[in-house]
Parts: structure tokens; C-alpha cells; sequence
């Protein structure tokens, strides 16, 4: 079977689709769902087990069934999360003990990081770089910098999973996400002001080297992030914590300019003022440098903005059911 934790989230949930495409059906959800939509995201895929996380320790001592993957995509993910000891719990302590889990019995391990490492981006986002020195400007984001740090020294002592790889996710976007609220991706955030042709606000640029809009992101789309992530699964030998995006850095004009494409409608863009306490927090750039992952053997090509937009408003956010 396949465990994948975080599986009713919203890469989580992508990647329960993606692995039922391959033909995997034998996989272990571990998540909760709340009160509100995101049954929905899982809606369609099928599964064998659901498994709450506070219940997840217990399911492991009793498992007796193969495991062939564990995919840990749990984490309180909000950029402005405070509650440090929450984090600390959700996405340090847990992970640990997932790894060890996995380490003791053999199991690959394949997890979810973040580009939030990176912090400011001053020093680069390459991934093949010591990670010591990076400053993450938020806690979620040290939270992710702590374990990826830690990963690496118990692979360094030989206490490892057998397979292993961290996951450097940048801006992904895609169906499934809209539980997120506020950390929805720019695309379905503005999708229905685009339809319903309303003005669209961009943030006004604060540094005299950006022009307003033109703030800079790599934007990757879920379901490039599910291959690389079912590659890993299926063979992959280099172990690692590796960057997930496409290399290309893209404006948010660009972003909102393919969305109104997409949906035949040319968007009113207007340009307000960054709020004061993000001023100091603000990424300008970021850009994933894909060597590692070329270098590890992964070959195939990432969707570009143009068409990973078109295929999410096209096939999801224009349509009756827009769940993947």
C-alpha cells in the first residue's frame, strides 16, 4: 500500500489522483476533513483506508500489509502560523517520527519542504547549495528548513530510508486548493473577479529594480509536482532534497494576463500598496534552479505558464465541477 498524509490537501489530494491514474488504488489517506468542501477534493479517488492523524501512530504499530511508499504532505502550511509549539509538533516532531518509522522498516520516504526555506532569496535558490546558512522569514518556513537539516544529518549517519527525497515546492497552483482561503494561489483567487470582469489588484512594487506587477515567481502546476513525485516512487536512486518548480520565473502580470487568456476576457489590472508588515517579508524573485533534479534523471518537461493556467480554467474553475 501507499500512505500519503495531508491526502485530502490540496497537493495531496492531486497526487491520490494522479497515483489512481497509474493504477495504484491500494492507498492509505491520513488527513482530516473539517466541516466544510474538501471531501470534495478526494471525492473521486479511490482509497482503502482513512486515517485521522491523531489515529495515524496506532495504524502503523498494527499495520501488518506492504508498504511501498510513504508520501508525508501533512503540515500546518500557513505562511502566518504563530503557534510555534504547534509547528513544532505538526511539522518537526511528526515528521520524525515518520522517518524513523520508515528508516526502521525500509519503507522510501518522500516528503513535502518548501521554497519557504529560501527566505529572502539572497542567497540564491539553488538547491545543491549548503542549507545551513538560509534564513526562512517565517515560521512555517523554518519549521521546513529545521527537518530538511535534520533529514540530512540522519542520512549522513546511515539512519535513513532506503529511498528518500524533500521537496522544495514553489508557487504551485492548480484544482483543489480552495479550502486555502487567504494561500490560495493568485489564479483562484481571481478567477471569478476576471469572469465577472472586475478590476484585479496587484500589489504596487516597493523596490525601484521591480516595476508594479512585475514581483517575480516561479509557478509550478500541481500536476508537474505529482509526476516528479510518483517518479520518485518508482525507482529514483538519488536521495536528496530537491527543488520543485519549472525554473522560469514569471510576473504576476504574466500570471493574470494568462488567466484572463484562458478565459477569452482581457483583465482590468490596477496596482495598490503592499500593507506595511509585509513590506520587510516580501519575496521579489524567486526562481528554482532545476540541475539537481535533471542531474538526478528526471527528463520529462513542465507545463508552461500559458498552459498550466489554460488547463486549470479550461478543465476546472470554467466548469460545473471543478475538483480534480
Amino acid at each position: 500500500m501507499i500512505i500519503v498524509t495531508g491526502a485530502t490537501g490540496f497537493i495531496g489530494s492531486n497526487l491520490v489522483a494522479h497515483l489512481n491514474q497509474l493504477g495504484h488504488t491500494d492507498i492509505v489517506i491520513v488527513d482530516w476533513l473539517g466541516t466544510g468542501e474538501k471531501w470534495k477534493n478526494i471525492a473521486k479517488h479511490r482509497f482503502v483506508e482513512f486515517v485521522f492523524p491523531q489515529d495515524f501512530p496506532a495504524f502503523l504499530e498494527k499495520s501488518s500489509g506492504a508498504v511501498e511508499a510513504v508520501f508525508h504532505l501533512g503540515a500546518i502550511s500557513s505562511t502566518t502560523a504563530t503557534d510555534g509549539d504547534e509547528v513544532v509538533s505538526n511539522n518537526i516532531q511528526f515528521s520524525m517520527n515518520l522517518w524513523n518509522w520508515c528508516a526502521a522498516r525500509q519503507v522510501p520516504f518522500f516528503y513535502a519542504s518548501s521554497a519557504a526555506t529560501y527566505g529572502d532569496g539572497d542567497q540564491g535558490f539553488d538547491d545543491t547549495q549548503d542549507i545551513a546558512p538560509l534564513r526562512p522569514l517565517n515560521l512555517y518556513g523554518w519549521s521546513k528548513q529545521a527537518f530538511d537539516r535534520w533529514a540530512l544529518g540522519q542520512a549522513e549517519k546511515g539512519a535513513a530510508p532506503p529511498r528518500w527525497a524533500g521537496f522544495k515546492f514553489f508557487n504551485v497552483y492548480g484544482p483543489n486548493e480552495y479550502h486555502k482561503a487567504d494561500m490560495m494561489s493568485i489564479v483562484a483567487k481571481n478567477h471569478s473577479r476576471v469572469m465577472a470582469k472586475e478590476p484585479i489588484h496587484l500589489f504596487k512594487s516597493h523596490r525601484p529594480d521591480f516595476k508594479d506587477g512585475e514581483q517575480l515567481r516561479d509557478f509550478v502546476y500541481v500536476k508537474d509536482c505529482c509526476k516528479v513525485m510518483s517518479w520518485f516512487m518508482a525507482g529514483a536512486r538519488q536521495n536528496g532534497v530537491y527543488n520543485l518548480g519549472t525554473g522560469s520565473a514569471r510576473s504576476f502580470r504574466d500570471l493574470i494576463e494568462a488567466v484572463g487568456t484562458a478565459c477569452g476576457i482581457k483583465p482590468d489590472i490596477q496596482y495598490v500598496p503592499m500593507p506595511e508588515n509585509l513590506r520587510g517579508k516580501y519575496q521579489y524573485f524567486t526562481q528554482a534552479a532545476m540541475q539537481k533534479l535533471r542531474a538526478a534523471g528526471y527528463d520529462d518537461g513542465f507545463y508552461s505558464l500559458e498552459e498550466g493556467v489554460a488547463d486549470y480554467v479550461q478543465g476546472y474553475l470554467n466548469t460545473p465541477d471543478k475538483f480534480a
